[in-house]
C-alpha cells in the first residue's frame, strides 16, 4: 500500500478490525519510511452500479462523492466521519440489494436525505439545499416546514 504522505510502497499493518457494519476491514497502517500512520478500508467488490444523471448520462456509483457531500453538510456539527461512513455503507448496501444495476440520481439523493433526516436536521437542510438546488428563501422555508411536520 502506497503511503499518502511520502508515496513509499513499504507500509505495515498496525491494526485490523471489522467495521461496525461487518462489510469491510479497517486497517491502520504505518509507513516504513516516514513513520506516519493512515487508514485503509478493504471491501468486497460488489456488482457495478451506474447512476443515471439528470441529463440521462450514466456514471459509475462513487461512494466517495456521497461521503464528501455528507462531510460538507456536517461541517461544525457533532458528527464523526465514522458515522458518515456507516451511513454511506448502509446506502451502498441498499443500492446493491436493489434489482438491476442502475439507480436514478434523484433516488440516490432521496436515500441520502432519508438517512440524514434522522441523523441531524441542520445537515439535512444543508444537503437538501444543494441537492434540490434551492435558489430562494421560499424553498428553504418550505423544506423547513416539511421537516417540522415529519
Amino acid at each position: 500500500m502506497k503511503c499518502p504522505y511520502c508515496t513509499n510502497l513499504d507500509t505495515k499493518v498496525v491494526d485490523s478490525r471489522l467495521t461496525d457494519s461487518n462489510d469491510s476491514v479497517r486497517r491502520r497502517r504505518e509507513c516504513e519510511r516516514c513513520g506516519k500512520r493512515f487508514t485503509t478500508y478493504e471491501r468486497i467488490e460488489t456488482k457495478p452500479i451506474a447512476v443515471i444523471k439528470k441529463d440521462n448520462t450514466r456514471e459509475p456509483f462513487d461512494r466517495n462523492k456521497i461521503l464528501s457531500g455528507l462531510i460538507r453538510a456536517c461541517i461544525k456539527r457533532n458528527i464523526n466521519v465514522g458515522t458518515l461512513n456507516e451511513l454511506v455503507d448502509d446506502i451502498e448496501n441498499e443500492i446493491t440489494d436493489m434489482p438491476g444495476s442502475e439507480i436514478n440520481s434523484r433516488e440516490l439523493g432521496n436515500l441520502v436525505l432519508k438517512r440524514l433526516r434522522g441523523l441531524d436536521k441542520v445537515a439535512y437542510i444543508r444537503f437538501a439545499s444543494v441537492y434540490k438546488q434551492f435558489d430562494n428563501i421560499r424553498q428553504f422555508t418550505n423544506e423547513l416546514t416539511r421537516l417540522k411536520k415529519k
